[in-house]
């Protein structure tokens, strides 16, 4: 039986004004493996998924997409999931509805690159798994790139690479954590409060300070202790 990728609702309001997709990481172990709703890299995304639904206060459909497989099938890749995801949110909300893709590891791949997808408004790539030649024109997008300096799983200067290419067709910040790991771990407030202020200011203008508000004013790199 073939495995499909599947919706868990955080927050669902009658009436959002934009809706937030979260965007699990994980390695592959074997071809073809399903998605366990348990597994750390899925688990990981849920307490910012409900700090995201508490900051949108009933203006934001707030769903977590678990992924047809694990890791990063070339046959059928993350960002097909993200596709389909999306599917789901026009058929309920029409193709008007903004939409945000917030994602960690290879889930922050899947985000920069599904970003030029018609909804999409608002990017956040967490410790994203990319190759340095990872291209998507992000034109009409605000995106935010945040890398642990730390991180031994994901190359902070990968995601440089990206955020620098992405930068030429749309506003990316990029805000490096210093000492920050790629499970977001020790440093979690940090990641979650970045994630959350971009997002909630970029799909709602809800104001904001520190580093997002640096970044929407225009500065592009920040370093972060």
């Amino acid at each position: 039986m073939a495995n499909n990728p599947r919706l868990i609702a955080v927050h669902e309001p009658a009436e959002p004004a934009a809706a937030v997709l979260l965007l699990h990481g994980g390695g592959s172990r074997q071809h073809g493996v399903m998605v366990s709703p348990a597994q750390l890299s899925v688990v990981r995304m849920i307490p910012i998924a409900r700090r995201v639904a508490r900051a949108g206060r009933d203006r934001l459909t707030v769903l977590r997409l678990l992924n047809t497989n694990r890791g990063w099938d070339t046959t059928h890749t993350p960002v097909d999931d993200v596709d389909w995801a999306l599917g789901q949110v026009r058929n309920r909300f029409g193709s008007a509805l903004p939409v945000g893709l917030i994602g960690h590891s290879l889930g922050g791949r899947a985000a920069l690159l599904a970003g030029d997808r018609a909804p999409v408004r608002s990017i956040v790539a967490l410790a994203p798994w990319v190759y340095p030649n990872d291209r998507a024109n992000l034109h009409g997008r605000q995106a935010l790139i945040v890398h642990g300096s730390a991180d031994r799983i994901a190359r902070p200067a990968s995601s440089a690479t990206v955020a620098r290419a992405l930068a030429q067709t749309a506003p990316v910040g990029y805000v490096c954590v210093q000492g920050g790991k790629h499970a977001m771990l020790a440093k979690h407030a940090i990641f979650e409060a970045l994630a959350t202020d971009f997002t909630t200011a970029t799909l709602l203008g809800d104001p904001v300070g520190g580093s997002v508000e640096r970044v929407l004013a225009g500065e592009r790199w920040i370093d972060l202790g």
